[in-house]
C-alpha cells in the first residue's frame, strides 16, 4: 500500500512539474522570441501581457518605418543623380536637374541649369525617329506588322500592341509620338528601307547635320540608356522638328484610336498639358527610364514669345510639368526674363 501511494504521488509530482513547465513556456516564450535582446522580464501574468503588447506594437511600427527605407535603397539612381546634378540649386527652384529655356526667334537663353550635361534622354529619342520617318516620304498607308523583334528586351516594358498587330505606318507614327508607344517606334525603324542598322545610322547622321555634337543614338525607342544628348542639342532637335507640320500635329494630339482586330484601342497623350487650355503648345515629347529620370521638351508660346523648353532628369512623376509651369509663370511675370534671372546667360552667338 505504501509503495502504491509513493508511486501515485510520484506520478502526480511529475505531472505537476510538466504542467508548470508547459505553462511557463506559454507565458515566457512570446516575449523572448519577439524581443530576444530584452533582458528584463516581468513576473506577473498581467505584466507579461503588457510587455507582449508593447513588443508587438514596436515591431509593427518598426516594420512600417523600415520598409520604405529598404525600398528607397533598392531604387537605381539616374545618371544625373550619380553625377551629383540633383544637388544643383536655381532661382526658380526647379526639380529637374537639367533645364534650358530659349527664345526660338531670337536665340536668347532665358534660363539654363546644367545645360551642358550629357544624359540618357529616354523617349525624347522618338522625336528623331519621327523626324526621319516624316522626312523620308514613305507611304503612310503601308501596313506594318508588329513582330517579336519589336518586343522590349531592354527594360521588359509592356505594350498594348500585341505581336501580330497590323497597323499603317501613319498609325504607328502617331502612337510613337503621341503616347510614346515603344513597339510602334521600333517597328518604324525595323521596317525602314535597309532595316534597323540603316535607320539608326540615319538618326546619328541627322544629329551631326544639325550640330548635335553631344548626341548619340543606338536604337529608335529610347529604352536604351546609351541614347544620350544634352539640353543644348535637344533645343536644336525641337526647333527642326517643329518646322514639320506632321510632327507638330502628332505630338500635340490629345488622343487617338486604332482598330486592332475586332477591338478599338484608345491611346492618350503622355503630356497632360496638351489638354490644358492655358497652354499654347506647338510640339512636345515626354520621356522616362530610370537612368534618365523624367524628361520633357516643348515648343510653346508664352507672353507672346515662342519658347523652347527642355527639362531633363526630374525625380518626380509630375515635377517636369510643374517645372514648365514655374518657368511659364516666371516669364509671364518678368518684363525681360532673360535679363533678370540670368543676365550672363544671353548668348552672344547662336544655340541653334
Amino acid at each position: 500500500m505504501t509503495n502504491f501511494r509513493l508511486s501515485f504521488f510520484g506520478k502526480k509530482s511529475r505531472s505537476l512539474v510538466c504542467l508548470l513547465g508547459l505553462l511557463s513556456w506559454f507565458a515566457w516564450s512570446p516575449v523572448v522570441h519577439a524581443a530576444p535582446a530584452k533582458t528584463h522580464v516581468s513576473k506577473s501574468k498581467k505584466s507579461v501581457v503588457i510587455t507582449k503588447r508593447r513588443v508587438s506594437h514596436t515591431f509593427v511600427a518598426n516594420k512600417h518605418k523600415v520598409a520604405p527605407k529598404i525600398m528607397a535603397v533598392a531604387l537605381k539612381p539616374s545618371f544625373g543623380e550619380l553625377a551629383g546634378l540633383h544637388g544643383s540649386q536655381d532661382d526658380l527652384n526647379l526639380k529637374s536637374s537639367v533645364a534650358l529655356v530659349v527664345d526660338q526667334d531670337t536665340n536668347e537663353v532665358l534660363f539654363r541649369k546644367n545645360d551642358q550635361a550629357v544624359l540618357p534622354i529616354a523617349s525624347l529619342t522618338k522625336l528623331m525617329t519621327g523626324l526621319i520617318i516624316s522626312e523620308a516620304n514613305l507611304p503612310m498607308d503601308d501596313k506594318i506588322t508588329v513582330t517579336q523583334d519589336d518586343v522590349d528586351t531592354e527594360k521588359g516594358s509592356s505594350s498594348r500592341l500585341r505581336v501580330g498587330t497590323e497597323l499603317s505606318r501613319g498609325e504607328l507614327l502617331h502612337l510613337a509620338l503621341m503616347s510614346s508607344e515603344n513597339r510602334a517606334a521600333h517597328a518604324l525603324g525595323r521596317t525602314y528601307p535597309g532595316g534597323l542598322p540603316v535607320f539608326v545610322k540615319l538618326m546619328n547622321s541627322k544629329a551631326q547635320m544639325l550640330g548635335m555634337k553631344d548626341t548619340r543614338y543606338v536604337e529608335p525607342t529610347g529604352l536604351s540608356s546609351l541614347n544620350q544628348s544634352s539640353a543644348r542639342d535637344l533645343v536644336k532637335l525641337v526647333d527642326i522638328a517643329h518646322r514639320q507640320p506632321l510632327m507638330r500635329e502628332l505630338t500635340t494630339s490629345t488622343g487617338y484610336q486604332v482598330a486592332v482586330g475586332n477591338r478599338m484601342l484608345q491611346f492618350n497623350n503622355t503630356n497632360r498639358l496638351v489638354k490644358n487650355p492655358t497652354w499654347d503648345i506647338g510640339l512636345q515629347k515626354t520621356g522616362y527610364i530610370t537612368e534618365a529620370g523624367r524628361c520633357l521638351v516643348m515648343q510653346t508660346k508664352v507672353a507672346g514669345r515662342q519658347l523652347i523648353m527642355v527639362f531633363l532628369d526630374s525625380a518626380g512623376k509630375l515635377t517636369r510639368l510643374a517645372d514648365a509651369e514655374r518657368v511659364r509663370h516666371w516669364v509671364e511675370s518678368t518684363p525681360s526674363a532673360s535679363a533678370v534671372l540670368h543676365p550672363s546667360a544671353i548668348l552672344s552667338g547662336k544655340v541653334m
